[in-house]
Parts: C-alpha cells; sequence; structure tokens
C-alpha cells in the first residue's frame, strides 16, 4: 500500500530513535548525554567491547563508527527485527499510537475477508491439535515419539491430528457458525462431486500448522498414517491466503534467529526443520512440497544473504540442487548467494541429528560448498574428458551458465573459478613421481622440489632438446609470478607457450588461474598448490635470478618488456622450427627452386643467429636474457646449409 505525504515524516518525528534503539543495546553511560540526545553504546549490528554505535536523538540518525552501519528508526527495526519496510513501519506506528492509512474499499474487503480465513485456520488448529489426545490418534502418537517429539515439541510445533472421517472438521465449524464459504475458501474443505456435504481435505493425517511471516495460520501440512496413501504429503490448496510458491514453513521464526546472528538453513520438509530447530539450529526453513521457486528464493535473501542449502543425501536431494542452480544464476548480486550441504548418501538432517548429533550437522554446514562448485561438480561427475571435443563441450556447457550471470564482476570472478578448477581437471600429470592428495583432494607437491636444481644446472648448460625454450620459460613464469600484475597483458601468449617440461607447464596453469592476486597472495597460491620449493628452486637458477626484473621485483614496466621480450622469441624461435621441420620433410623427395629458395631464406636467417651466438652468451653470463637459438637447431641448419650447397635447383 501507498503511504499519504508527510505520514512517514510525522512517524519519524513522534517515535523517540534512543528508545526504539535503547531495547537492543545498553547506553555508555560516560559517553552519552541524554539531555543533548547524545547517546552511545556497543554497536548491535558486529561483536565489539567498545561504545562506538552513536545515536543522535534529535536528528534522527544513528552511525556506527566500528561497521559504519547507518539510518533511522524505520531501518533500525528492519535491521533488527529482520521485517520488510511496511512491517517496520506498522510497529513503530503502533508503538507511537499512530494509526496507520485506511486503504481503498476493496483492498480493505480483501484484508477482511484474509482476516476471517485467518480466524477460521486458527479454529481448525485447535481442532486439530485437540484430535491428537484421542484413542484415534493412538498411532500417529507412536510415530511421533519415535521419531523423537516429545510434548514440548509437539506444543512448540502445534502439531495436530486429522481422524479418519469424511466431516469430522466440517461439522466441527458448522457448530461453530461458521459459514460454508470461509469453510470452503480456507482450503480445510472440498466440494462434493456427488452433489452431496462438503468433505474435509485432510483424513487419517499428523497434522502440521503452516504460518506466515507475521505468524498467522495460513495452510496446513498433512502426513498420511496409511503406508498405501498416494500422497505421503498434503497441502492445502492455494488460497486467499496461501500461496505455495510464496510460502515458507517457519518463516516468522527463523527470520528472527537469522536476525541474532544464527545461518539460515534451507531443508526439504516438516520434520527436518522441526529437528534442527530443535537442535539449536532455530533459523530453518523449509519450500512446500515443492522445489525452490523465485519467489521463495527472494524470500531467503532478504532473511539472510547467504542461505545454506542442506539437502538430502540422496539422487532427488542432488538434482534439486542442480536445479536450483539454474534459478539462482541469473539473480546472485555481490554478498547475495547460496551454499550446499550435502547430507550423507541417504540421510535427511532429521536422520544425522538423531543418528550423531548436532555437532555432526554443525560439521556439514561448515563445509558447505558455494554454488560454483556444485556447478562445476554437476557438469564434470561421472564424465571422461579424453578428447578436445569433450574438452570443448564442457567449456561450452559451462560457459553458458556462467554467462547467465547478469553482475559482470560475479561473472568474471565465476569465469576465473572455473578456469582454476579446470586447470586442477586437466593440469599435466607427472610420471616420475606420483602427486601426494590431501584431506581436501587437492594437489599437493612431492616431496621433492617441483623444479630441481639439477635440472636447473641441465639447462643452464643448454643440454638436450628444446633447451633454449625451457631458459626462456623459466625466465616468463618466475618473472610473473614475481610480478602477477603483467599476466593479464600477456594471458594469450602464456596459453600458447608450448612448455614441455611439466613443471613449467604446473607454474604456469597456477599463475593463469591466478588473474587479479598480488605477489604475496600469488606466492601464497603456488606454494599451496605446488609445494614452497617450486618457486624458491625456480628464483635459483642462474639464469633466472641474474634477470633485472627478478632482481628488483615490483618493477611492472620493466616485467612488462621482459615477458614481451622473451615471448617473441619464443614465437620466432618456434617458426624457425617449423620451417626446418617442413623443409626437411620436403628434402625427402626433389628439390625444386622454390624450396631452394625457402631453404636459402632460413639459413640466412640461421646464419645471422649464428654470428650472435657468442654475443647473447656473453649477455647471458652477464645476466640478460639468454641465447636465442638452441644448438640443436644451429646443427640442423648446418646441415640444412650443406645440402643447399650441394644441390642444384632443376629446371
Amino acid at each position: 500500500m501507498s503511504l499519504p505525504p508527510g505520514f512517514l515524516d510525522e512517524l519519524r518525528t513522534r517515535s523517540s530513535l534512543s528508545q526504539v534503539v535503547g531495547r537492543k543495546v545498553t547506553w555508555d553511560a560516560r559517553k552519552s548525554n541524554q539531555g543533548k540526545g547524545d547517546m552511545w553504546a556497543p554497536c548491535p549490528f558486529h561483536q565489539e567491547k567498545s561504545a562506538s554505535f552513536h545515536v543522535d536523538d534529535r536528528k534522527g540518525f544513528y552511525y556506527c563508527f566500528g561497521c559504519h552501519a547507518k539510518g533511522d528508526a524505520i531501518s533500525f527495526v528492519r535491521e533488527t527485527e529482520n521485517v520488510g519496510f511496511m512491517e517496520a513501519v506498522e510497529i513503530l506506528a503502533r508503538e507511537a499510537g499512530m494509526p496507520m492509512p485506511e486503504r481503498d474499499p476493496q483492498a480493505q474487503q480483501k484484508a477482511d475477508r484474509r482476516t476471517q480465513l485467518a480466524d477460521v485456520m486458527e479454529q481448525a488448529v485447535r481442532y486439530f491439535r485437540l484430535q491428537l489426545n484421542t484413542g484415534a490418534a493412538a498411532e500417529a502418537r507412536d510415530y511421533l515419539e519415535r521419531r523423537g517429539l516429545r510434548a514440548d515439541a509437539l506444543e512448540r510445533w502445534e502439531i495436530g491430528f486429522a481422524p479418519d472421517q469424511w466431516q469430522g472438521l466440517w461439522d466441527h465449524l458448522k457448530e461453530k457458525n461458521v459459514e460454508d464459504d470461509l469453510i470452503l475458501g480456507a482450503g480445510l474443505a472440498k466440494p462434493s462431486s456427488k452433489g452431496g456435504k462438503p468433505y474435509d481435505t485432510f483424513r487419517g493425517r499428523i497434522i502440521f500448522p503452516i504460518r506466515d511471516a507475521r505468524g498467522r495460520a495460513i495452510a496446513f501440512g498433512g502426513r498420511a498414517m496409511d503406508p498405501n496413501d498416494n500422497a505421503k504429503y498434503l497441502n492445502s490448496p492455494e488460497t486467499d491466503l496461501f500461496d505455495k510458491g510464496r510460502s515458507l514453513f517457519n518463516h516468522g521464526p527463523a527470520r528472527t534467529a537469522a536476525g541474532k546472528g544464527q545461518h539460515l538453513i534451507v531443508a526439504e520438509g516438516y520434520m527436518d526443520v522441526i529437528a534442527l530447530a530443535s537442535a539449536g539450529f532455530e533459523a530453518a526453513v523449509a519450500p512446500l512440497g515443492t522445489a525452490i521457486t523465485e519467489s521463495q528464493l527472494q524470500m531467503l535473501w532478504r532473511i539472510s544473504p547467504e542461505p545454506v542449502i542442506a539437502l538430502d543425501g540422496d539422487q532427488a536431494g542432488l538434482r534439486a540442487a542442480m536445479r536450483l542452480i539454474d534459478l539462482a544464476l541469473p539473480l546472485v548480486e555481490a554478498g547475495q548467494s547460496l551454499r550446499f550441504a550435502l547430507m550423507p548418501d541417504g540421510q535427511d538432517p532429521d536422520d544425522l541429528l538423531r543418528a550423531q548429533g548436532a555437532p555432526a550437522l554443525q560439521k556439514i554446514l561448515d563445509a558447505a560448498m558455494p554454488m560454483v562448485r556444485l556447478l562445476w561438480q554437476r557438469e564434470t561427475e561421472g564424465r571422461v574428458f579424453d578428447s578436445p571435443e569433450r574438452k570443448a563441450a564442457l567449456d561450452k556447457a559451462l560457459r553458458e551458465k556462467i554467462m547467465l550471470i547478469r553482475d559482470p564482476s560475479i561473472r568474471s570472478h565465476y569465469g576465473q573459478e572455473i578456469k582454476d578448477l579446470r586447470w586442477q581437471l586437466f593440469r599435466p600429470q607427472r610420471s616420475a613421481q606420483k602427486p601426494r592428495t590431501g584431506a581436501q583432494g587437492r594437489w599437493n607437491a612431492p616431496e621433492k622440489g617441483a623444479i630441481s636444481s639439477s635440472r636447473a644446472s641441465f639447462l643452464v648448460s643448454a643440454q638436450g632438446p628444446r633447451a633454449t625454450e625451457r631458459l626462456r620459460e623459466a625466465v616468463i613464469l618466475a618473472t610473473l609470478a614475481t610480478c602477477p600484475a603483467v599476466i593479464e597483458d600477456f594471458e594469450g601468449g602464456i596459453e600458447q607457450m608450448r612448455c614441455g617440461d611439466p613443471d613449467h607447464a604446473a607454474l604456469r596453469g597456477v599463475l593463469l588461474s591466478g588473474l587479479g592476486l598480488n605477489a604475496a597472495q600469488m606466492r601464497d597460491k603456488i606454494d599451496d598448490v605446488l609445494g614452497p620449493e617450486a618457486l624458491e628452486n625456480l628464483l635459483s637458477q642462474r639464469h633466472v635470478s641474474v634477470v633485472p626484473c627478478i632482481r628488483s621485483p615490483g618493477d611492472e614496466e620493466k616485467a612488462r618488456m621482459t615477458v614481451a621480450e622473451e615471448l617473441a622469441k619464443l614465437q620466432s624461435a618456434r617458426g624457425l622450427d617449423a620451417e626446418i621441420i617442413e623443409a626437411a620433410e620436403d628434402m625427402s623427395g626433389e628439390a625444386d627452386e622454390g624450396l631452394t629458395w625457402r631453404l636459402s631464406e632460413a639459413a640466412r636467417a640461421a646464419e645471422r643467429a649464428q654470428r650472435s651466438v657468442q654475443e647473447d652468451r656473453a649477455e647471458y653470463e652477464t645476466g640478460e636474457n639468454g641465447v636465442r637459438i638452441s644448438r640443436e637447431e644451429r646443427s640442423t641448419f648446418n646441415a640444412l646449409l650443406q645440402a643447399i650447397r650441394q644441390h642444384k635447383p632443376h629446371d
């Protein structure tokens, strides 16, 4: 409803902010000056001992110098009571003795009918509660006792029983002079298709009242006592009071508990919520027999920015979680998401609590995974990615899901997380040593350094195939590790590096998965994934340690120039290498003039490289960027030059 002009201003004027806040805090008598309306207290929004929360009663505003919370009386009630705007206004209006504005006649008529229906529902609650104490409910009482529900829990949740009678509730309400239209309108009975008297909606069932956030009884859930009943659980039909897709079981109490700092837990059914609340997890809710809707998701986020979805540990529970991901991805915002706590296979929260107690459940809740991890699990679990096509299909599926996210910042972070997970899945496998696996399934470095010193001296001697490329790769990787701010500038070139050395490939994967990290964070990430020896051994190699940007880390411009130059040389060497291979293949047949010209051009390039070898070697020895062409390539070119000189092109 809309409020008339000036209503809120008058409400704020007539409401004393210090009185509203005073119900939630203890004022610091030494700092506060009540006469001037200058009040101080420990902040109710974050844990602290000092009085950094300030209320200016005359201006009607509060501000915390610790957590920076600020607002007026309405926002304070909204935050501390965990209610919506209009509910906060109604609370303050009642306290200030101000009547709420009148609704228009049609809206008032609807409100009056909802009030009447709510009154009928309360009568039904009392009827079902009385029936639970009758002889007909003995089996129901035994069932509830086996499920661990004692008398105090039955009272707390107002659990009742609907006898297996066609008009038990109907006759009871008619004796109370309740009109037929209200009984039918509340969903408590259904008209007979045979023209007879309407019959009760719930028969032979344990009854769970469903209340809205304001505490009004709006519907019932019934569990069948007959094991052959087609519907084990049955909810009230939708009415003027009850919209199944916009309601949550235990909404009001859970909102209050979440407002006091408890984590909001979303379970699947009534018994799970009752068990959770009885075990101390009072901020627990459940959807009503259907998958979570967008409206319910928005309701959850109004209660808590990051609800924990605690689903049953079976295939149905997992499928429900996977469906929820697709619903939530377009709606996530900064600080607004979901986490998923999957119960052990075949158990629900109630089962786990009865078997192992609250600590076991708390452990699972603490380990709840973020939504991006469950998305990754959905797209990869049980699948084999042993071909480029399958890997491409995975990339496409994940890209399509990530593009559903509207917030560009969150979309970017999801992409980075997926890239990190992808690298872990497809990282090069070691043949010499088996990797150690940590408790979380994360790869850990072998006992010896990921990049051994013996290999370092091997590279320095420039012996073995592709030695020069490895020298350049080592310089590039070391530069990026010490100055990760430049990684993004060269992401494409880094991905294209051949990295024949698995240590280099592993380090490259970590660097690419750490876009946006600073130098300290990158070092921690490398240590965490590859072990502390990996980076230490790389930086200690002589041809790396003497590079200027390694000696003086943090110079982004110098690091950028070093990486650009080394990548360019790698690309040039790759082009020469391709020319050698192609020419060598063509030499197996009869050469023509075009082949001879190509070989001559390649030979001239090789000769130029040969002339610079000694100069480059001197640069390397004095700490510059290494040689330009390997000894193997030079030997190959020598052989090709000799072949050219001995070969005459045909006409």
